[in-house]
């Protein structure tokens, strides 16, 4: 049709200028870098205003050179050979021409579009648009802003896979030499402002070391191991910021010059302590020189400097690893900051009227990339669902630790390490159940320390009745019942006591009255009526006679249970014997409370103070205790025995707080892991199922002799489960039966990876092959940076380029298909790749 070009992708806009105005509409929601460059372009027929007919389409760019407008016109200015001048002799379509174009480039360090517009024939004009939609003039600040902006899209999305658009064409950023000290220049003068673009998910502060800018530069230099120009880039910025030398490590140890990064750690490390981008290139040296324990102190030392980052924790979750501390890892890791993914800065345009995305001829006759059938993109539900291939950012970081975690240890002990280090639900429940427990029993407890707990009442048949009632406190109470007053009648004697000085015939008259009458109370006249008693500090002589009254009182219910008494009994009475003892007080005749109120609160702090010293106290206490037979105030310094009717408090009390001590001993010492860890090991989970149940299923039909069918889709799903779980062997078998059904970018990709680290060419080029006629399909006309120049790259280092294009011209590939492959050599030769000389 002579409406499209011929070989460059378009969208047919439904009213004229409608994606300029959505990009203006936008601009506000650009945050980082910024969208790729919008192309659009007006296309008439005939030459007067009534007969013809406007149309307008657009198209997404990168890697044009926008340093001017002149540049980016002279762009637009190449799509006039694309439009098909000769339509057919009987066509009825007239034939269409360029009539104006715009170039729309995101400038990501002001945050304003810059835009050209283009009049053929006629004028160029150049303008600003900031995030309100106003026009501004350009600046030659402006237009090196955006020439780096621009240069940085293109090589950080090159072959990203969130940044994949339909019509997408990408360029060489970088083509010469003269290009690239251009693009070092303009590194060099906005080194500085590079934190104003952001940085990759896993960052959350953008630094002057760590930014899109470095990260572009660090990729566009480490994919083709050409570092030398890094370094002297790095080294000129060294001087003005000291935390530029990590960088500059970073670059010597990509050179292998590991004795001048030494030196460079050294120096900066003196002058920066404090810059966890140093110490992570320290952290990775040494573990790279296989000192995980020296890497580890390192690592620490970058948390304490950043424990915001996310990278610091991973990190030393890293050397955990290394250090095959699995519980510490599992502590770090579940104390790395998360943050949520911001997607990449992308159009959201209206629906296009059309869409035309023409194939090359040459790709067509080539064969190598076959559209895929309907077939062959089917696959199971369970592989399509699985969720950890939708983790983004610092979710998919962690899980990649998390596997490599699994991949060392297995399921079961990475379970086993969960259990000891994070609370189990099950345990969460059992404490909490046990707390409220021992919290009821203290509260008790404490109530009937302060009121003077009384042990059961036996009943009518001889038997025991029930257990102690705790008392309610009221500030009314009711009169007191027969038994109440002679408890009353104690504290009284013990008033009198202290007031007329004659110890012994009151403590006599009282013990006598209430010994029987306190041992043999009624439970529930006691609750009804007693409400608020008096309370009193007992002296050495009233431990000595209480501790008597107590061995008495539990010799008679001996003898009246006819069964025996059970262990537990046996233990909490040998445990009251032995812990719950008090100290004698110092003062020898203490003040009677005066309140209720007071009274309580004395009554529950001494209780509580002397279960705490007895348990110290308890070997004297008995030893003293049983030799004390004449204690009438003068034994201050001696250890005392039960205090009279708390016996039952302190049993309890001592019984919750040694169940609270071995029940919530190893609970205090766990964490709660952080509900997106849990999320993570459940993601975990499937995929080991799935694979579990992959290799069982092929385990099977090879001892049945049978053959294993899957369709490409879902031989592509599991190979990059096999993958993720660090099983490379079933991954490459994955891949290489799913490019054997169908054509897979993605599995030519990872085969390619693979290929490529076995240093096996021939397979490795014949990938690359179809990658490269796979990416001119969808536009993709760069040759670096990009997947495929890295792993050729890195054969022509190791094998020579001489070797590697001697191999692809001897597998005879189509000529076409050649000639974009030795573009590849080429790069190498001109901008001197290691191994470009032999």
């Amino acid at each position: 049709m002579g409406d499209t070009f011929l070989s460059q992708p378009e969208f047919f806009e439904v009213e004229l200028g409608e994606s300029l105005l959505s990009r203006t509409e936008t601009l506000a929601s650009f945050r980082e870098l910024g969208p790729p460059d919008l192309v659009h372009v007006i296309k008439t027929t005939g030459s007067s205003a009534r007969s013809a007919r406007d149309i307008g389409s657009y198209h997404y760019v990168s890697g044009v050179d926008a340093s001017s407008s002149a540049a980016l016109a002279a762009y637009i200015n190449s799509l006039t050979y694309e439009l098909d001048q000769n339509p057919g002799f009987f066509s009825s379509k007239a034939a269409y021409k360029l009539k104006s174009g715009a170039y729309c480039c995101f400038n990501a360090f002001s945050r304003v579009d810059v835009r050209v517009e283009v009049r053929i024939p006629g004028s160029v004009d150049a303008y600003v648009v900031d995030l309100r939609g106003e026009r501004h003039e350009t600046t030659p600040e402006i237009w090196q802003e955006v020439y780096l902006s621009a240069l940085l899209r293109a090589i950080l999305y090159a072959d990203d896979a969130n940044y994949r658009l339909a019509g997408y064409r990408k360029l060489d950023p970088i083509s010469s030499p003269d290009a690239e000290h251009r693009f070092l220049q303009a590194a060099e003068n906005l080194f500085f402002k590079g934190w104003q673009l952001g940085s990759d998910p896993e960052i959350q502060v953008a630094t002057v070391v760590s930014n899109h800018l470095t990260a572009g530069i660090l990729k566009y230099f480490g994919e083709a191991s050409r570092y030398e120009q890094a370094v002297n880039l790095f080294e000129k910025l060294w001087a003005r910021e000291p935390e530029v030398a990590a960088l500059v490590a970073q670059a010597y140890v990509g050179m292998n010059e590991e004795i001048k990064a030494v030196q460079v750690m050294h120096t900066a490390i003196r002058e920066t302590p404090q810059s966890y981008a140093l110490l992570h290139a320290q952290v990775d040296f040494l573990r790279g020189k296989g000192k995980p324990e020296w890497a580890l102190k390192v690592a620490k030392q970058a948390v304490n400097c950043a424990p915001s980052e996310f990278l610091t924790w991973a990190k030393l979750t890293e050397c955990y690893i290394d250090m095959a501390e699995w519980e510490s890892a599992l502590f770090t890791l579940n104390s790395c900051p998360m943050f949520t993914y911001n997607e990449r800065d992308l159009h959201r345009m209206p629906t296009p009227a059309k869409s035309h995305l023409p194939v090359k001829a040459f790709i067509t006759e080539s064969g190598l990339v076959n559209e895929d059938s309907a077939r062959d993109t089917e696959a199971d539900v369970a592989l399509l669902r699985l969720p950890a291939p939708a983790l983004r950012g610092t979710f998919a970081k962690a899980y990649a630790l998390l596997g490599r975690l699994v991949s060392q240890i297995g399921w079961d002990e990475l379970l086993r390490y969960r259990s000891n280090v994070f609370v189990m639900e099950e345990e969460y429940r059992a404490q909490k159940a046990a707390t409220s427990k021992s919290t009821d029993a203290l509260n008790d407890a404490d109530d009937a320390a302060s009121t003077r707990g009384l042990p059961p009442s036996a009943s009518d048949d001889g038997g025991v009745s029930g257990a102690t009632t705790p008392v309610v406190t009221s500030s009314t109470p009711p009169q007191p019942s027969n038994a109440d007053a002679e408890i009353d009648g104690l504290d009284s004697a013990a008033q009198s006591e202290d007031e007329d000085g004659d110890d012994d015939s009151m403590l006599k008259r009282s013990a006598g009255a209430a010994g029987k009458s306190q041992l043999g109370v009624n439970a529930a006249a006691n609750a009804s009526s007693q409400s608020i008693p008096t309370i009193k500090i007992s002296t050495e002589s009233d431990h000595e006679r209480e501790q008597k009254e107590l061995e008495e009182y539990m010799k008679s219910i001996k003898d009246d249970n006819l069964d025996e008494p059970s262990e537990a009994e046996k233990r909490a009475t040998e445990e009251a014997r032995r812990s719950v003892q008090i100290d004698a007080p110092v003062v020898e005749k203490p003040a009677l409370a005066s309140s209720g109120h007071d009274a309580g609160d004395l009554s529950t702090s001494s209780a509580t103070s002397q279960q705490d010293r007895g348990g110290s106290n308890s070997g004297a206490g008995h030893g003293n205790g049983s030799g004390s037979g004449n204690g009438h105030g003068n034994g201050a310094g001696k250890p005392s025995m039960i205090v009279n009717g708390e016996h039952d408090a302190s049993i309890a009390m001592a019984e919750a707080r040694q169940k609270e001590k071995n029940a919530g001993f190893s609970f205090r010492d766990k964490r709660l892991c952080e509900r997106w860890l849990d999320n993570l090991f459940m993601v975990l989970y499937e995929d080991l199922r799935v694979y579990t149940i992959w290799r069982a299923e092929i385990a099977h039909f090879r001892t049945q002799n049978l053959a294993y069918r899957k369709t490409g889709t879902e031989w592509e799903i599991l190979g990059e489960l096999a993958l993720r779980l660090h099983h490379k062997d079933e991954a490459r078998d994955a891949f290489q039966r799913c490019v054997d059904v169908k054509f897979s970018a993605k599995a030519y990709l990872r085969l390619l990876e693979m290929y490529t680290d076995q240093k096996d060419v021939q397979r490795s080029l014949w990938t690359a092959i179809r990658l490269t006629a796979y990416h001119h399909r969808w536009y993709m006309e760069g040759s670096f940076p990009g997947a495929v120049a890295s792993a050729l790259f890195k054969l022509i280092k190791t094998e020579g380029l001489a070797k590697v294009s001697y191999t692809l011209v001897s597998m005879s590939p189509p000529q076409p298909i050649l000639k974009l492959m030795q573009n590849y050599f080429a790069y190498a030769t001109a901008f001197k790749v290691p191994g470009f000389d032999f």
